[in-house]
């Protein structure tokens, strides 16, 4: 469910026209329903009750400042992967007791920083960094709380670039060398293993990775306790995954259901971490359509946003719903498409401004016909499309606005020509010579 709907041809986000806002903020434009986001971490929340989990949103899904202030007014923590991520959850209040730290490639600079703000836990990703970490906490007189990730070589079921489970994924380590690992555990006094984190890919749509992993990581349990390392905290991550085109992806009622059987065995503390399925299908892009070209039998909508924006359709070959903003005056409800639409439809391929190939939206896709200057919307985008944009051929990156009912606001203004250079500085070589 989400508060992007038509109204007699005119979308919506929540009470207010998707053109009116383009008009005002230009393109592109990220756009947000702050509704949409509050009601999928609830649907999580309350799918989860009986074991009152601690809910660390994942901040790399989306990191904009108002997004997380407004999650943790909600009541959740963050899951961060970098010493930016941490600045950014502590700028908005985040209490620290609620924040975990992952990735696998934390800098001494990052861990020291994390242990200052003494953050719930660190998730360890190899022997090497729980080394470090022991290193750093033992030179700050402090001890170091993790939560020791493992592999369960469980197949996700997704992208092979968002499977983190398999035991051929740089993430974690296999369940025979962590049994190795808590073996040694006396070997760090300062880095205090008390959790497992088992995260195994993201746009997960299917129940039962989660139930084999859980399966697994039970069954592993009663080992940590032999070895003296009981496992207070289960970390299992999120990557649940949210409706693109099939609407294949599990309810929150449906997993949970699922997996509270085997998490109540356990009898450990539960951390979750969605990212996508909070934010996913919360946020669109808009833009605006610069030409309609026609070469050879292919037909060519070139857009105002390109791979720089969102740049999940050429880098994963991800579908994304896209449908102009203004249509036929009776629709009414969610986004149409090809196969219910009654009107006219071109076979278009939706591309940006930017100079390579790869910079599409959509290839053969049937719209409606569309000319210069009409808005078009690329729906579910909330998740990892703004995060992951960028300067390329020294495009600006776009606007971000939110709406909450009738309310909208800029939650990150769009940069400028300045904003392009602003680090920047122009060095002169005395010893090249000059020869103007």
């Amino acid at each position: 469910m989400d508060y992007f709907q038509y109204r007699q041809g005119r979308l919506h986000c929540e009470e207010l026209p998707v053109r009116d806002l383009a008009a005002r903020h230009g393109t592109p434009l990220y756009l947000y329903s702050a509704r949409t986001i509050l009601e999928h971490y609830d649907k999580l929340a309350e799918a989860f009750r009986p074991l009152d989990p601690v809910i660390c949103y994942s901040v790399k899904a989306n990191s904009s400042l108002s997004i997380l202030r407004m999650m943790r007014e909600h009541g959740s923590g963050f899951d961060v992967v970098s010493g930016g991520e941490l600045y950014r959850a502590l700028k908005i209040g985040a209490s620290p007791q609620k924040i975990v730290f992952a990735g696998v490639g934390k800098t001494d600079e990052e861990i020291a920083y994390a242990l200052d703000q003494d953050i719930l836990f660190f998730n360890v990703e190899s022997e090497e960094e729980l080394e470090n970490l022991n290193r750093i906490a033992t030179e700050k007189r402090t001890v170091a709380r993790c939560a020791l990730r493992v592999n369960p070589d469980v197949d996700p079921h997704t992208h092979t670039y968002i499977a983190t489970g398999k035991k051929e994924a740089k993430f974690g380590i296999d369940l025979e060398r962590a049994t190795r690992v808590l073996s040694r555990h006396r070997e760090f006094p300062r880095a205090h293993i008390c959790g497992l984190h088992v995260h195994i890919g993201s746009q997960i749509t299917r129940v039962e990775p989660y139930v084999e992993t859980l399966q697994r990581v039970a069954a592993f349990l009663p080992e940590a306790e032999r070895l003296g390392c009981p496992i207070e905290w289960l970390d299992m991550g999120g990557g649940f995954g949210i409706w693109y085109k099939e609407k294949v992806a599990r309810s929150a009622q449906e997993i949970a259901s699922a997996l509270l059987p085997i998490l109540r065995q356990m009898r450990v503390k539960l951390v979750l971490e969605p990212g996508r399925f909070v934010v996913g299908n919360a946020g669109i892009l808009i833009t605006r359509v610069l030409y309609v070209k026609q070469s050879g039998e292919k037909k060519f909508v070139i857009c105002d946003a390109g791979m720089t924006d969102l740049i999940r359709p050429t880098l994963y070959g991800a579908y994304h719903r896209i449908w102009p903003v203004e249509t036929d005056p009776g629709v009414a409800g969610e986004a149409p498409d090809e196969e219910h639409w009654t009107g006219p439809l071109v076979l278009s391929d939706v591309v940006g401004p930017i100079c390579e190939s790869g910079d599409f939206f959509a290839k053969d896709r049937k719209l409606p016909p569309v000319r210069r200057g009409e808005f078009l919307a690329v729906f579910s985008a909330g998740a990892y499309g703004f995060a992951m944009s960028s300067n390329y051929n020294s495009h600006p990156r776009a606007c971000e606005a939110m709406v909450a009912g009738t309310e909208a606001h800029a939650v990150t203004q769009r940069e400028t020509l300045d904003d392009l250079i602003r680090n920047e500085r122009i060095v002169s070589f005395t010893s090249l010579g000059s020869r103007t």
